[in-house]
């Protein structure tokens, strides 16, 4: 890896694998599946309604052309809404089914004010991909209305495409994003110009690499990719593989202080900073493969996507990065070289000094600060993890959410996005009774969609309107009452979907994978640090202290929510992301500090071995800190709520970890519980009786960074 030969082998190798792999990595967004059931919960009835529906059509999705003038529409606006019909009619572009539109429909016979026309868009493994470009077919045909007429596009089809047009560009968006805080963070860092361009080039190479082995996994192999998984995918390698860059390069420096080959100062930053790193990369892949465990077909989807996100990071940081620094020298650090035989500014920093400070009253400061964090945790109370409605889950207003709410004044609130019933043909008929006289069923809406089969293997299909608006709970609880009605109704076997029933089918497998995951992920943590470290005491500590953390995150995240940024709500798999991105990636900064503790308390005993440790990776963990949580906060460039809460929390959760958490907390907790954090391992026995391990360097100059 770092041998005089092995470096140039290690980048020739690298080199070819990006020669070969880079032009497939672009091609990552071709190999997206962004259908429902590629999002759905595999076993949820709404997706056995998607599968069956198939048979009596094309999975199909409708877009609503809403007209509306508060006066009455004129002679001339119902002419030009028969005109935009039979054009809508005529258009076969991008899987609209034109043959199949209705419509216009009046809200009333006499003086009517507004108008629909419905058109159905047929759905492919491309999904929103698919729609958008639809979408403008549809409005090179409407127009935009004018002379006091309103026109809108809207439904299910319209607010696809608009969240659609949300994802374009999103790998870019996020990559640079994302590049530009890792280049403005490690300049800030490291203070050179040409250090940061070593990680970067790294980080991007291990990202290729990433995207073109989940391009062929998704070709060839059936791995399911969607623009959810392959935006995160993006965060997740620039954020992980510059924290791994940053813990290696500060041993490393250390070591070039002391040895004046280049190349023995790597092999032994290697060997011991490597052990910490390899357990951090390994306790964000594992925690991400808990994931395979979820119902919910999006977060499945996502657990190895990003495992092998990470688990290609970590491969790139550990040798591609060393090869480079090695290759480069020692004037890569310029202008602050660190010199044979300088001395470990450290030894006086910011960081020795706090250490030092919380040794005098461990105790206080512990309760202090854990006292502080659960009054942070107390803003859980204003979480509202309940979904999100289309009209709340963008940060502007786009066309499909105005459309909407001049839809809801004049006709049924859950028009265009209806229930779909299938049932066994011979007892279609007390179906289609009992869905009708459901409450918040329009009675009259009941019916067969056209271009649908009849009869499909002996069962029907058809579909009803609701009173309330598709995305909101009183549709929701419409869909538990049709569907405890329709069951009962004795060899029917009738199952309801539609888009609201997809929505209350992923509320509940998000509230089953909230339970499941979290506790699965907080053993994963538990084992790894409890091998790591061999003891028992100080994993259990460590995995306190990050659920605390957690929850005052999520806390303050809440209120920041409710009173900053005025969001209606979070998604109901926001503490589920949330929880695995600050825990498996939080670990991180514990794991560091917390190895090199042990490391110094077999010589000079663990209360000195704690004030060494966070002496010689304070820097360090603050500065990969920053660059993690900037990294995240790149969500936020997307106008969606959903990704700019995640973004937010995340980031503001690994501020707390590393300058609340890991510099005071876990300090303090280990200075005040001294050797016996380290139970049952001998070290809690024989603490620091190893002798020193090394000389101190010699006096030089006071460097910035370590």
């Amino acid at each position: 890896m770092c041998g005089r030969r092995a470096k140039w082998l290690v980048l020739a190798l690298w080199v070819v694998a990006l020669a070969l792999t880079a032009p497939f990595a672009s091609k990552l967004s071709d190999a997206q599946d962004n259908d429902a059931a590629s999002w759905l919960p595999g076993s949820a009835e709404s997706t056995q309604v998607l599968e069956l529906s198939q048979g009596f059509r094309p999975e199909q999705i409708p877009a609503v052309v809403v007209y509306a003038r508060d006066s009455g529409l004129t002679a001339k606006d119902r002419a030009q809404i028969a005109e935009d019909a039979a054009g809508l009619r005529r258009l076969t572009a991008h899987g609209i089914l034109g043959a199949e539109t209705r419509g216009p429909v009046y809200d009333r016979p006499n003086a009517p004010r507004a108008a629909q026309i419905l058109v159905p868009i047929t759905m492919d493994a491309k999904g929103w991909q698919r729609i958008a470009p639809a979408v403008d077919s549809m409005r090179h045909v409407v127009g935009d209305g004018g002379a006091g007429l309103a026109v809108h596009i809207t439904g299910p089809g319209g607010t696809s495409a608009d969240f659609s047009k949300t994802f374009e560009g999103i790998d870019s968006t996020l990559l640079l994003a994302a590049m530009g805080v890792v280049v403005v963070m490690l300049l800030i860092t490291y203070r050179s110009p040409t250090l940061l361009i070593v990680p970067v080039l790294a980080v991007v190479a291990a990202l290729f690499t990433a995207q073109a082995l989940i391009y062929f996994l998704a070709q060839h192999a059936g791995l399911t990719v969607n623009g959810q998984s392959a935006g995160i995918l993006t965060v997740l390698v620039f954020g992980a593989g510059t924290d791994y860059a940053l813990l290696l390069v500060a041993r490393y420096r250390e070591e070039l202080r002391r040895h004046g080959d280049r190349h023995e100062a790597m092999a032994l930053a290697l060997h011991r900073a490597g052990p910490a790193v390899l357990a951090s990369g390994a306790t964000v892949v594992l925690s991400m493969l808990v994931l395979l465990a979820a119902e919910m077909n999006s977060t499945r989807g996502l657990g190895p996507v990003a495992a092998i996100g990470v688990a290609v990071a970590l491969l790139a940081m550990m040798t591609l990065f060393p090869a480079l620094l090695v290759i480069c020298g020692r004037w890569i650090f310029w202008p602050v070289i660190p010199r044979f035989g300088s001395a470990d500014p450290t030894e006086r920093g910011v960081w020795a000094r706090t250490g030092r400070g919380i040794a005098l009253r461990p105790r206080p400061v512990w309760a202090v600060t854990a006292l502080a964090l659960v009054v942070c945790s107390l803003g859980l109370l204003q979480l509202r993890a309940e979904g999100i409605s289309n009209a709340d889950a963008f940060t502007g207003k786009p066309d499909s959410i105005t459309g909407q709410e001049v839809s809801r004044r004049y006709f049924p609130a859950g028009s265009g996005d209806p229930l779909v019933v299938i049932s066994d043909a011979a007892r279609s008929r007390q179906v289609k009774r009992v869905v009708a006289g459901a409450e918040g069923v329009v009675p009259t809406s009941l019916g067969l969609p056209p271009g649908t089969r009849p009869v499909h293997d002996g069962k029907v299909l058809f579909e009803a309107t609701m009173t309330a608006p598709a995305d909101s709970e009183a549709a929701k609880r419409t869909v538990e009452r049709v569907r405890d009605a329709v069951h009962e109704v004795p060899d029917a076997h009738a199952q309801v979907g539609g888009g609201t029933a997809a929505l209350l089918d992923m509320d509940r497998a998000t509230t089953h994978d909230n339970r499941l995951i979290i506790p699965l992920v907080l053993g994963v943590v538990l084992l790894i640090l409890c091998a790591l470290l061999r003891a028992l005491i100080a994993p259990l500590l460590l995995v306190g202290t990050v659920i605390l953390s957690f929850t005052a995150a999520l806390g303050l995240s809440a209120l920041a929510f409710r009173h900053l940024f005025d969001y209606a709500g979070e998604s109901t798999d926001f503490p589920l992301f949330v929880f695995v991105f600050l825990v498996a990636l939080g670990i991180d900064y514990n794991i560091f500090l917390t190895t090199r503790i042990r490391e110094e308390a077999a010589h000079q005993g663990t209360r000195q071995g704690v004030v060494t440790g966070l002496a010689a990776t304070g820097a360090v963990i603050t500065s990969a800190g920053l660059v993690l949580a900037g990294t995240f906060a790149a969500l936020g460039t997307l106008p969606m709520v959903a990704f700019a809460e995640i973004g937010f929390a995340v980031a503001l959760g690994v501020l707390l970890d590393t300058f609340i958490v890991r510099s005071i907390l876990v300090t303090s907790l280990f200075l005040d519980i001294g050797p016996r954090v380290w139970w049952p391992h001998r070290l809690s026995r024989e603490d620091g009786r190893n002798g020193p391990r090394r000389p101190p360097p010699p006096v030089g100059t006071n460097e910035p960074f370590a």
